[in-house]
């Protein structure tokens, strides 16, 4: 497309882009660049002829176009860009000036970007977010409860119903971001274990740190570097500076005494 593409070439490009996308091995090499095209396509109509911004057919292309994109960006785990088209999405989700009927994607979306949000910790725009949804919607839509209440579980500190509600999202695309929460959890856990404990069986460890193999929490220990000992079935956790410090600490402690007690039998 060189010049202003027609409505037709746009909904064709669109079409075959979908396909693809939608196919049990799709070239996601092909899907970028088509996606690029369709979005370069766009903004020449556009500037071609500004008034078809008013057109809702054109609207309604828009709109499939950047819910597409946002689609692809999770399949391909590019975050940046799947908050890219989110934020262009708002004024079809949010604003009134539009007349278009509701997308049937709508609602995945929005509860995939307030997991995204959690997964980095953005809790004022979590609840930005929630302040523009329905009333009605918060409370039975099962594509925005299930962020909602993970987010409660947090906020607790619950962090074994976050763990369970992995078992629960109401679309796989949803386990993209819990996979990232998990992990961030884990990491906080695992900096909590290492100060609180010397080590840990194999069992109470993978029980702790929410691993379901075995493999998986050894990876996870030469990761952080722990000492694993396949024979006693435990894993030891190195000692850290703080508690290198404290021994210190004890350590001239016992001096002290020592040369107070010293001085009393001089005296």
């Amino acid at each position: 497309m060189t010049g202003a593409p027609s409505a037709q070439e746009i909904s064709n490009l669109y079409s075959r882009t979908r396909a693809e996308l939608d196919s049990p091995k799709p070239n996601h090499g092909a899907v970028k660049s088509q996606l690029s095209q369709l979005k370069v396509g766009l903004v020449k109509t556009a500037m071609h002829n500004p008034q078809v911004e008013r057109d809702l057919s054109f609207q309604l292309t828009k709109r499939n176009i950047l819910e597409m994109g946002a689609e692809f960006s999770i399949k391909t785990g590019d975050i940046p860009a799947f908050e890219r088209y989110l934020a262009q999405l708002e004024t079809y989700y949010y604003d009134s000036k539009h007349s278009l009927a509701e997308s049937t994607v709508m609602y995945p979306l929005i509860g995939l970007n307030l997991l995204r949000m959690l997964s980095e910790n953005l809790i004022a725009d979590f609840h930005t977010t929630l302040e523009r949804i329905d009333l009605a919607q918060l409370q039975s839509n099962p594509y925005i409860v299930h962020p909602v209440k993970l987010e409660q579980a947090l906020m607790e500190g619950s962090y074994k119903k976050v763990w369970q509600a992995r078992a629960e999202v109401p679309t796989p695309e949803y386990l993209f971001f819990m996979d990232i929460l998990m992990a961030t959890i884990r990491n906080e856990v695992a900096s909590c274990v290492e100060k609180s404990y010397s080590g840990l069986p194999f069992d109470d460890a993978k029980s702790v740190l929410f691993f379901t193999s075995m493999d998986e929490l050894l990876r996870f220990a030469q990761e952080h570097n722990w000492v694993v000992s396949p024979s006693e079935k435990r894993i030891t956790f190195p000692s850290t500076t703080e508690n290198s410090r404290m021994f210190q600490g004890e350590s001239i402690m016992k001096q002290t005494l020592t040369y107070a007690q010293e001085l009393e039998r001089i005296v």
